[in-house]
């Protein structure tokens, strides 16, 4: 099959690769459209030890199963396998599964390519009403669908009440954005320093960003971290009010920016999350399904064979658009 191979720091090249091989209760997907996630970059530039050279990155996808009963179906991907026997799984919180995989890490291949094998347990059936890129959305949204839950719980005031801010105006803040308003927070602004980026987000993607807070604008209720950056961190300890809530999603970086003296002090809560559970993913696709998250057409295609450029203008920072699909069989 055709895939696009991450080969070395800042390499990838389209080449032959072996063709997955589904193992029992699996499914092999034809993939239509897949992402290019932070995490992907992250690979790409070299910073990320977990996924070492040569493999196939990429785990936002959606596709057609190839082959047996369900063959035809479309699909959208939920990209962490997990045990589903320990604590965490059968608690509700299977993204903790210490035996968690996910594809485009070791030992499981990313979607970056023809094909991908998953679990059937994976797979939200797509319908036939929905384009397969909106499909492959549910996966970045998904994190923030699950950050935005974990932080209303720990709210002590009414969704439809609060003042939040997201850091970022990528797709991931601006999913938490998105799933914010789908969850009943209605007052949400998102801070995007990259002029192209935020003039992107205010005339295409339904919400409000600005270049960053005016003197003395702060006391937002709760506060997202799309980006996890010290500069962000240190962003989000100074604008959330006493007795608020931060989400930190980003992995930008591990260290620095939390001021732990006014947060200790002002008793404000601090929510690490990681990715989702099964059930956030699945309504988060039922929530794309519905329309409740916008029309999503704030992603560009390319063809795999761009797969490099398309790396190449997310570094560079002059992709406007939120999010980059690629599609590796296109035209096939």
């Amino acid at each position: 099959m055709k895939a696009l191979v991450y080969t070395g720091e800042c390499q990838l090249a389209v080449m032959e690769y072996p063709m997955p091989v589904p193992a029992q209760g699996e499914h092999l997907i034809h993939i239509d459209s897949v992402g290019i996630c932070g995490s992907d970059m992250h690979a790409f530039l070299g910073h990320d030890t977990r996924r070492p050279a040569p493999l196939i990155l990429g785990h936002e996808a959606a596709g057609v199963i190839e082959g047996g009963p369900r063959a035809g179906t479309r699909v959208t991907i939920n990209p962490l396998v997990t045990c589903g026997q320990c604590v965490a799984c059968t608690s509700g919180r299977d993204n903790l599964c210490p035996d968690r995989q996910i594809i485009s890490m070791p030992p499981r291949e990313g979607a970056f390519a023809q094909y991908v094998a998953m679990p059937d347990r994976n797979l939200v059936v797509v319908p036939d009403n929905v384009p397969l890129e909106k499909a492959a959305l549910a996966e970045p949204i998904a994190c923030g669908w699950h950050t935005v839950r974990l932080v209303l719980s720990a709210l002590d005031t009414p969704a439809a009440s609060a003042r939040a801010l997201v850091l970022g105006g990528g797709a991931i803040g601006l999913g938490a954005a998105l799933c914010l308003k789908a969850q009943g927070v209605q007052d949400v602004l998102i801070i995007e320093p990259n002029d192209m980026r935020r003039d992107y987000l205010n005339t295409r993607c339904g919400v409000t960003a600005v270049a960053g807070l005016k003197d003395g604008q702060g006391d937002f209720d709760l506060v997202i971290d799309g980006v996890g950056f010290e500069a962000t961190r240190a962003t989000a300890s100074a604008a959330v009010r006493p007795g608020g809530v931060i989400g930190h999603i980003g992995l930008g970086s591990d260290k620095g920016g939390l001021d732990i003296r006014r947060m200790t002090l002002q008793e404000i809560t601090f929510i690490g999350t990681y990715t989702y559970t099964s059930q956030d993913f699945v309504q988060t696709a039922q929530a794309i399904f519905d329309g409740r998250l916008g029309p999503l057409d704030w992603a560009e295609t390319r063809d795999l064979a761009q797969g490099a450029e398309a790396f190449a203008d997310i570094r560079s920072g002059t992709a406007a658009c939120p999010k980059i699909i690629l599609k590796p069989n296109q035209g096939d």
